[in-house]
């Protein structure tokens, strides 16, 4: 059986939580609630988990250790970590930790395009943004003093919170800059003019490109 399996942030917390105890599904969401993992690991749809052991299972990196019979619940499957699994997991955390991955998501790739509003159309939407991360700012900060101060648990346990506290309030500072500059005047353009010069460009590289066989070759 293949031990090679993808990494993934919900494949490596399935791992982690088999490490301490066998689990069955509905055990380790709860657990990812409970312990405030959902913060970094997307477990809204169960569906997603119970793909997730599958594969896990397939390549080998979990077993099942028994399934449990209970008038009041339906048939459950616990599953326990391997060897294989317990060494996969130590590679993953060593390489999701220190090696930073080239992500791609929605934000930046809207930056890209904010040339295609107006200038104060983007001052709106950017000021709703920068709303909605104050509130989330503020939720981080009673999370961290609740865990630390009320629940009394280690700072190690808490490094995932912290760290997007840290993200949060650096991407509020920045928001909070370039509103500011767009409110002033310092940052403007034309929307018209912008599109026009990116539809030249885009005219230009149509007619930059060339087939790499004749016409007559091409299917």
């Amino acid at each position: 059986m293949s031990t090679s399996s993808r990494n993934s942030p919900l494949a490596l917390t399935v791992l982690a939580l088999l490490h301490f105890q066998p689990l069955h599904p509905y055990g380790i969401q709860r657990l990812i609630k409970q312990w405030g993992k959902d913060q970094v690991v997307n477990v809204g749809q169960r569906a997603s988990l119970y793909r997730t052991i599958d594969r896990l299972l397939a390549t080998g990196l979990v077993a099942v250790r028994e399934t449990g019979r209970d008038q009041q619940y339906p048939e459950r499957t616990v599953y326990e970590l391997t060897d294989a699994g317990r060494s996969t997991m130590r590679v993953w955390l060593d390489e999701m930790l220190a090696a930073p991955k080239q992500e791609f998501p929605q934000f930046p790739a809207a930056l890209s395009f904010v040339l295609m509003l107006a200038p104060e159309e983007a001052l709106d939407v950017l000021e709703q943004r920068a709303a909605a991360l104050a509130q989330t700012l503020d939720a981080h900060d009673k999370s961290l003093t609740e865990e630390s101060e009320v629940h009394g648990l280690p700072r190690v346990t808490m490094l995932e919170g912290e760290y997007l506290r840290a993200m949060t309030a650096a991407e509020l500072d920045w928001i909070r800059a370039v509103t500011d500059d767009l409110r002033s005047g310092r940052l403007s353009w034309n929307r018209e003019e912008l599109i026009g010069f990116a539809q030249s460009t885009g005219q230009q590289a149509l007619a930059a490109q060339t087939p790499s066989k004749p016409d007559h070759d091409l299917r």
